[in-house]
This record gives C-alpha cells, sequence and structure tokens, in this order.
C-alpha cells in the first residue's frame, strides 16, 4: 500500500473531517472511497470514449438512455 501526502488549506481538511465523521469513516478511508468513485468514472468516460470512437452510434445511445435512468 502506497502513503500519499496531501497539502489542502485547513477550511477544506476541516470540513472533510467533519464529512468523515459524519459517515462514521477516519477522513483516510474517505479519501479512499472518493478516489474510487473519481476512478471509476474516470474508466467509464475512457470506455465511453472508445467506443464512441468505433462508431457504434446505436450502443452508445443506449448507454446514455441507461446513464439517464440511473440519474433519475
Amino acid at each position: 500500500m502506497a502513503t500519499l501526502t496531501v497539502r489542502i488549506p485547513d477550511d477544506k481538511h476541516k470540513r472533510l473531517k467533519e464529512l468523515a465523521e459524519s459517515q462514521g469513516v477516519s477522513v483516510n478511508k474517505l479519501i479512499e472511497e472518493l478516489s474510487t468513485i473519481a476512478l471509476m468514472e474516470f474508466d467509464t468516460y475512457t470506455r465511453f470514449k472508445l467506443m464512441a470512437a468505433q462508431g457504434d452510434f446505436t450502443e452508445g445511445l443506449r448507454i446514455l438512455n441507461k446513464l439517464d435512468v440511473l440519474t433519475q
């Protein structure tokens, strides 16, 4: 496991600590969870771009419709 040092303003650290406490996790665990979400979003975007580049218009629209349903 790697160690990552991040410098952020004190007020942002305080808010992250409050958020972590409200979810019953440590700041470390919160950052791990948030980074997992960011990576999933990046992977999804990358896969969508790849599919779009392959020119499958119908499949692209199907995925967009599925995302619309999930975000409603």
